[in-house]
């Protein structure tokens, strides 16, 4: 098969590798459409997150779907020819995070395009049945790809506490932002404030969501919960500020290891403050936000990209206006003129 690879140089070609082998209980998928993530533009950047570091050859890319074409052991042979979107996880399952449901929070998973585990930038990829998920016809191969991102915005919203009526802040119109502000509007909140400091992002965030859009700084009344989706000090500390007595403080944002924090203010307004590293059990809900189309993936993919055009996929973030980039590995590339009409070349 062909896959895109980010080398320790930070370097960027496609190769061609052996497909991946089938183990018991998985499937495996041609890769119809992946999302490019911050994560991976953070990887082609500076070669590591945190303590994951790309010390060796590694296929980028987490945000995928496409169709099961062969199954192990164990599985029905009946799910050959089913449209999925891969849930990126492999827990083990008997730690004891995996056990009381927390499996995204299992210190021996193993998680697409986190060194050393290879991701979906390629034609091929395994996953546990159980982390193939069905679709619909009437969802589309680039929203299918995009659950991934979604459900993120999915476990932003439920750390933070909110129900219908409630206000939010979220700081950030970047893709996760909008996905929190999508998931927000359908759970029924009444204010939904963005922070952001281009003025295009601003332009866009009531397009999917938000009520409200603010430069940092700029004056709002208190929220019940702040979600950061920027990783910026300065508007993690902001939006903390704006925090009503007893409300929620949810950080989604990579940014800095570490930061300063307004201690005495999270005090003596006791906020609650937490963080977001994945999701558990949130395809579903997913699945029914994109359905019943309360949320609009489509909507916010803006370019598209052939495997051998990954470079420019991983770097579309730095284009004015661009939203979400998804790169098809079974095309070579795109014509700029084909961007809109879907038609691709080989």
């Amino acid at each position: 098969m062909r896959a895109g690879v980010l080398h320790p140089d930070l370097s960027v070609g496609t190769e061609t590798r052996r497909s991946p082998r089938l183990a018991r209980g998985d499937v495996l998928v041609e890769v119809r459409t992946v999302g490019v993530c911050g994560s991976d533009t953070h990887y082609l950047r500076h070669g590591r997150i945190g303590d994951h570091v790309v010390d060796a050859p590694l296929v980028l890319g987490h945000e995928a779907s496409g169709v099961i074409v062969a199954v192990g052991d164990g599985v029905s042979p009946n799910r050959v020819g089913e449209r999925v979107s891969i849930e990126p996880q492999r827990p083990d399952p008997t730690t004891a995070e995996t056990k009381r449901g927390d499996y995204h929070l299992c210190p021996h998973m193993e998680f697409y395009a986190t060194p050393p585990i290879d991701g979906a930038f390629a034609e091929y990829v395994t996953i546990g049945a159980d982390f193939a998920h069905p679709v619909p016809p009437e969802v589309s191969d680039e929203a299918a790809a995009l659950f991934e991102p979604l459900c993120v915005g999915i476990a932003a919203l439920r750390k933070a506490a909110v129900a219908a009526g409630d206000s939010i802040l979220i700081a950030g119109a970047g893709p996760i932002g909008l996905m929190i502000a999508q998931v927000a509007r359908a759970s029924g909140l009444a204010r939904i404030v963005i922070s952001e400091p281009d003025e295009q992002r601003r332009q866009r965030a009531t397009d999917f969501g938000a009520s409200h859009a603010i430069a940092p700084g700029e004056d709002t009344d208190p929220v019940d919960a702040f979600v950061d989706a920027s990783g910026v000090a300065a508007a993690v500390r902001d939006g903390m500020t704006r925090v009503r007595p007893g409300g929620h403080v949810v950080l989604v944002g990579m940014g800095s290891d570490t930061m300063e924090l307004p201690v005495t203010l999270i005090q003596n307004r006791e906020l609650v403050v937490t963080g977001v590293f994945r999701y558990s059990n949130t395809w579903p809900t997913a699945l029914a936000l994109v359905r019943t189309g309360a949320v609009d993936l489509d909507a916010m993919v803006t370019a598209r990209f052939g495997l051998d055009e990954l470079t420019d996929a991983l770097n579309a973030d730095l284009r004015p206006g661009n939203i979400k980039a998804v790169v098809y590995p079974g095309i070579s590339e795109w014509r700029a003129a084909d961007q809109q009409t879907g038609e691709a070349r080989r």
